[in-house]
């Protein structure tokens, strides 16, 4: 298994765990589904996107970019994604790491998670795991898929 950017003959698997990430509905923010078209534009439009391939299997990916401009500039977020059927396989931890790596070659000094869903345990401990500090915790931050709100859990890192 390697990490490695992200390459066109990815997007269609990489559209494919976005999208099933987005119909879980229980880490993302987002409610929309990507398309062919409209994922080549959003993976396009990332400071850098990471994929875990074997081959020409795309496993999981993630996505780098600015979390905010000018003075908090050098702040930058991630999101994540592993398909389901690879869950278990440490994916994650490889992904966070080149996105660790990735971050601070692009001369950023700090990567923020802004909305890591309280009950998403794995991830939390991950990030723990990986030297990232929690800010608090944000009541009923997250609407779930069925409706009701989960608290998020900022974290961040100094890279």
């Amino acid at each position: 298994m390697i990490i490695r950017k992200y390459e066109p003959r990815d997007l269609e698997q990489m559209t494919d765990i976005w999208n099933e990430i987005v119909e879980e509905g229980d880490a993302f923010p987002q409610e929309e589904l990507l398309d062919l078209n409209t994922g080549a534009e959003f993976f396009a439009s990332q400071s850098y996107c990471g994929v875990a391939c074997d081959g020409e299997r795309v496993y999981g990916l993630y996505i780098l970019h600015p979390n905010n401009i000018g003075r908090c500039g050098h702040i930058c977020n991630a999101s994540y994604a592993v398909a389901s059927n690879s869950r278990g396989m440490k994916l994650g931890e490889l992904l966070v790491a080149d996105c660790l790596r990735q971050a601070k070659a692009l001369g950023f000094a700090i990567l923020q998670f802004n909305a890591v869903v309280e009950t998403n345990i794995r991830a939390r401990r991950l990030y723990e795991k990986l030297g990232f500090h929690q800010l608090g915790v944000i009541p009923g931050g997250f609407r779930m898929k069925d409706g009701h709100f989960e608290n998020i859990c900022p974290y961040y890192i100094v890279l």
